[in-house]
């Protein structure tokens, strides 16, 4: 490996034709620099989605009432009808595998906004009835003061837990948030805390919610004994899946609507969904690899084909050595040598173009919401690599074996 002599035949042997070791190292590069390229793609899809899923439990589902599309036990179809309080007892008694049940209303329905009122401040906010239990599904990030307990529930305290938008549009920078009050349809509501949301998307409807205790909330507003909709979790080693299906059951069951209604219920199964999102990665990150490992294999042919070249235009010279008593294995250490230092040199100027280019794409902002780090780890470049010399290790196998096969003799008649 220190032999100079060694190094010095390899650099004459790849200068002499610098154009034809040029495009020949080129085809490596390339396919180093496309696989490094295309893993740390993948690798920011994956940040991206993760930072979309942050803050919600991916083993969580929803379900809400909507219009019966079937008659059953006397009642029409198109009928409306509403979960309700009793609801949230039957769930946990009779559906096998809830972990977090939290049930949910919303002034003004789905995407409704309510004003909110503070001295003469007025602003446009989603106003949410809600357990504490609503944390363990969707994390609520408190800047100050707390969330809502047990203790405001029982209590039905007049309380509320504002966005970090609510207290930019309603206070001043200079003004104590927590312990003064906000107006809600003119029902006044103490601070307690002030939150912010936990991810980039989403993050203004996040930041423009106010939570109260879902009993007081029922009280304030004339709910009564009506539930929204229902946000649950699944224990360990049970699908969400299997636990909507469950509570869809139940509830039709409750409020007579026949169980082969559809459309009577509605839901959104978050596991399933970040399923298939991993699904997809992994996806892409596998096509990464194959194509990558394929254009390297490609480029790495390339130069098996010039190193045959070579040795073809190096006859006389390898007869000749062969002639003054050198061994074979000098001979195919030579010629592997030569193929592995083009190979090396190569991939190794393709993935640091590689990673170069992954770091100005951070540099200059070149992110999105599902697009976030695309970067490849110490253990992907090491593969990489390892993957490199291997390539350049079967590019010089079979140059290697045509020149050992070259006897001396006919290697000194050759033109």
């Amino acid at each position: 490996m220190f032999d100079r002599e060694l190094w010095n035949e390899i650099g004459m042997t790849l200068g002499r034709n610098k154009l034809r070791t040029f495009l020949t190292a080129f085809g490596v590069g390339w396919g180093i620099f496309m696989l490094v390229v295309m893993l740390g793609a993948a690798n920011g899809l994956r940040h991206g989605t993760e930072k979309a899923f942050s803050g919600w439990a991916t083993n969580s589902a929803f379900i809400w009432t909507q219009r019966t599309s079937m008659p059953y036990h006397g009642f029409a179809r198109g009928r409306y009808f509403n979960f309700n309080n009793d609801d949230i007892d039957a769930i946990k008694r009779e559906v096998p595998g809830v972990q977090y049940l939290a049930p949910r209303n919303q002034l003004g329905g789905w995407r409704g906004s309510n004003n909110v009122v503070r001295g003469n401040k007025t602003g446009p906010f989603n106003i949410y009835g809600d357990v504490p239990d609503i944390i363990r599904i969707q994390s609520v990030a408190v800047d100050s003061g707390r969330f809502l307990n047990e203790k405001d529930m029982l209590d039905e305290r007049k309380v509320c837990v504002i966005g970090k938008r609510v207290r930019e549009l309603l206070f001043d920078s200079t003004e104590a948030v927590i312990g003064d009050h906000i107006r809600v349809n003119g029902v006044y509501f103490r601070v307690v805390g002030v939150h912010h949301a936990m991810r980039s998307e989403g993050s203004e409807e996040e930041d423009n919610t106010v939570y109260i205790p879902f009993s007081t909330f029922q009280a304030a507003f004339n709910y009564h004994n009506i539930v929204g909709w229902f946000s649950v979790t699944a224990k360990d080693g049970v699908e969400v899946g299997q636990v909507e299906e469950g509570i869809k059951k139940l509830m039709a069951r409750r409020h007579d609507v026949d169980p082969n209604d559809q459309m009577a219920f509605g839901s959104f199964n978050l596991a399933e969904q970040f399923g298939k999102m991993n699904m997809l990665l992994v996806g892409i990150s596998g096509l990464s690899w194959i194509v990558g490992v394929m254009t390297l294999l490609a480029g790495a042919i390339g130069i098996s084909n010039i190193m045959l070249v070579v040795v073809k235009e190096r006859t006389k010279e390898i007869g000749v050595r062969r002639a003054l008593g050198a061994a074979p294995r000098v001979i195919r250490k030579q010629i592997i040598m030569e193929s592995l230092v083009l190979t090396v040199l190569a991939g190794y100027s393709g993935l640091v173009l590689g990673v170069g280019l992954l770091e100005l794409v951070q540099s200059f902002g070149m992110e999105g919401d599902f697009f976030v780090r695309p970067e490849v780890d110490l253990s992907t470049a090491i593969t990489a690599l390892i993957v490199l010399i291997i390539s350049g290790l079967v590019a010089g196998l079979i140059p290697a074996s045509r020149a050992l096969r070259i006897k001396a003799v006919d290697a000194l008649r050759a033109e």
